[in-house]
């Protein structure tokens, strides 16, 4: 949801959003080494509810990509981006490239994470910056 007061909010995913945001990006880990995002209550690998947060690494690599052209509406004049998968070790995160011309990404570019928000309603969003 965007930063907008009279959005809705969702806690779970809002909070990581935020603690993205301030630098400290975080991951959930179980006993058993399974990586997951938050919210969660189990382990959605192993169902353990032994969870623990774990800080996210500074960069990951691109491990696949593309580049959108024709954008949903809720994307419209953010068109063309990159939305990116991006490795973290044992999580991987969906967001957009920002910063680079989409024809210089590739799968392996590392890149760094933070939050920004889209052009076409100010959403908050998952933003990747080459490294």
């Amino acid at each position: 949801m965007s930063g907008d007061d009279a959005s809705p909010r969702d806690a779970g995913y809002d909070d990581w959003l935020d603690a993205l945001a301030a630098g400290d990006g975080y991951y959930l880990a179980c006993e058993n080494g399974h990586g997951s995002l938050p919210p969660r209550r189990v382990c959605p690998h192993c169902g353990s509810s032994a969870l623990s947060e774990v800080d996210l690494p500074d960069s990951g690599n691109v491990e696949t990509f593309t580049v959108v052209h024709v954008a949903a509406p809720s994307f419209v004049d953010d068109a063309p981006y990159v939305t990116a998968v991006v490795d973290f070790g044992d999580v991987r995160l969906t967001g957009v490239v920002r910063d680079v011309a989409p024809e210089d990404v590739t799968v392996g570019t590392a890149v760094g994470v933070d939050v920004g928000t889209k052009t076409t309603d100010g959403e908050r969003l998952v933003v990747f910056h080459p490294r």
